[in-house]
């Protein structure tokens, strides 16, 4: 019978550090935007879920909403203009 011990070194070949790669810390600069824009929405709808969305409620999930889609624009466009370069 084998143990995991010995088929650890051959699943990973390359150790975890558990940081993540530089790569990986500019792309999460470049979404952040859209990151907020998305919790944004999130708290939005989360205070109206045992109730009645009154209007209020509404217009601030409406206005949530446009904010994470002009996030996403504006990170596709980002996208687009950087491929183009």
């Amino acid at each position: 019978m084998k143990t995991i011990a010995a088929l650890q070194a051959v699943v990973t070949a390359v150790p975890f550090d558990g940081e993540p790669s530089d790569a990986e810390l500019d792309a999460i600069e470049t979404e952040m935007p859209l990151i907020l824009a998305d919790v944004d929405l999130l708290d939005a709808q989360i205070m109206t879920i045992d109730r009645t969305p009154t209007e209020l409620d509404e217009r601030r999930i409406r206005r949530a909403r446009r904010r994470v889609l002009a996030a996403r624009r504006a990170l596709a466009n980002t996208a687009t203009a950087g491929e183009v370069a």
